[in-house]
């Protein structure tokens, strides 16, 4: 009898680990595949495993090609990615501390896939399932792509269902428009998706990010604890390495990050909140004369210094290690549902969620 018991409690972990426990059980419907979308120099691969960015390719200030986002070969190579790289995360984004909340009087228990904590939405988030594909235009004026992909109710331990959808579009010179929206079918949840593409704008092969710069459009942060779950207070960058409310160089200040090894770190984007687009950040590689402007209508953005990527294999056989890349993550307010005073990322079937973010590239001699 003892023996059934612990065969059994093995076989309970098992499933609780995999997701069928709490309800997400995976049997993909949709098949995996590569889709490009291009106009004029700039042209961008997508995969519907994870609704992700695989490549984007756009020339330099001397015309030369270069792809600028960390990724893989193959597609299948994604599948076994701990990187997160160019996916969309969700159903909630960045962290949730102990991997729980409450909302309505009723206290859910998640996932918990870092340490006692919740990230990027639990053990299989939105960027380890497939997303169908609802609508593929590769030509006229704004070639467009859009990712469509239904969450369960008890899904990682989220309460309802969910409808979420990724479109991508180039518009424009050299543009591309990210638009991320979610409804809620029967019940209240949290909705908080991000786009967590690597960007290295020398070329995703050229080494580290430290020598770009970037202006960094936020006049505070939301600190965290040694666990990175914010403590719910808000703190001015002035003074401090988090200032870039000027262009900085990206690794002028970074050895003073000791604890995270590099940014890390949510930033309290200024102007106005809503759905007007506000200017985020700014990011220059003055060797290639690349230039990136992210604008978006979000509160907050997670700027992050790929700390923790060492020894990953690549496209090429091109092995990224730290500070490889850096990560523009336009978002609500990281674990949101254990602070009032953050920002709602509470979704209802009457209250649906709408993310947007453009992404305009240009070169400077």
């Amino acid at each position: 009898m003892a023996n059934i018991s612990v065969l059994l409690c093995l076989i309970i972990t098992i499933l609780v680990a995999s997701g069928f426990a709490n309800g997400s059980g995976y049997q993909p419907k949709e098949k995996v595949g590569v889709y490009e979308l291009k106009k004029g120099d700039l042209s961008v691969k997508f995969t519907n495993w994870g609704a992700t960015i695989i490549s984007l390719i756009l020339p330099d200030k001397n015309g030369k090609l270069a792809d600028v986002v960390l990724g893989y070969d193959s597609v299948n190579e994604y599948k076994n990615d701990t990187t997160y790289f160019g996916a969309i995360v969700g159903r909630v984004a960045n962290r949730i501390g102990g991997a729980q909340f409450t909302l309505n009087g009723t206290h859910y228990k998640l996932v918990a896939n870092e340490g006692k904590n919740m990230l990027h939405g639990g053990l299989r988030g939105f960027s380890d399932v497939v997303w169908k594909v609802k609508k593929y235009k590769n030509e006229g004026h704004a070639p467009s792509i859009v990712f469509t992909y239904h969450s369960a109710d008890g899904e990682q331990g989220f309460p309802g269902d969910v409808i979420a959808t990724v479109s991508y579009s180039l518009i424009g010179d050299k543009q591309l428009s990210v638009k991320m929206k979610a409804k809620a079918l029967n019940k209240p949840t949290p909705v908080n998706l991000a786009q967590h593409t690597y960007w290295n704008l020398g070329g995703h092969n050229s080494g580290d990010i430290l020598s770009q710069h970037i202006q960094i459009f936020a006049s505070q942060i939301t600190p965290v604890d040694s666990s990175l779950i914010p403590t719910g207070k808000f703190a001015s960058v002035k003074g401090t390495p988090y200032d870039f409310l000027k262009p900085h160089v990206v690794g002028s200040r970074i050895n003073k990050l000791n604890i995270t090894n590099g940014y890390d770190i949510n930033y309290v984007l200024d102007g106005p909140a809503g759905n007007k687009l506000k200017l985020a950040a700014v990011v220059h590689d003055s060797k290639s004369g690349r230039m990136l402007e992210l604008s978006t209508n979000e509160p907050g953005m997670q700027f992050y210094t790929g700390n923790y990527v060492e020894d990953v294999k690549g496209k090429g056989g091109f092995v990224y290690q730290p500070h490889a890349a850096l990560c523009l993550e336009t978002q609500g307010f990281p674990d949101a549902v254990n602070h009032p005073n953050f920002p709602s990322t509470i979704v209802t079937p009457t209250k649906p969620y709408r993310h947007y973010m453009l992404l305009k590239f240009s070169t400077t001699a």
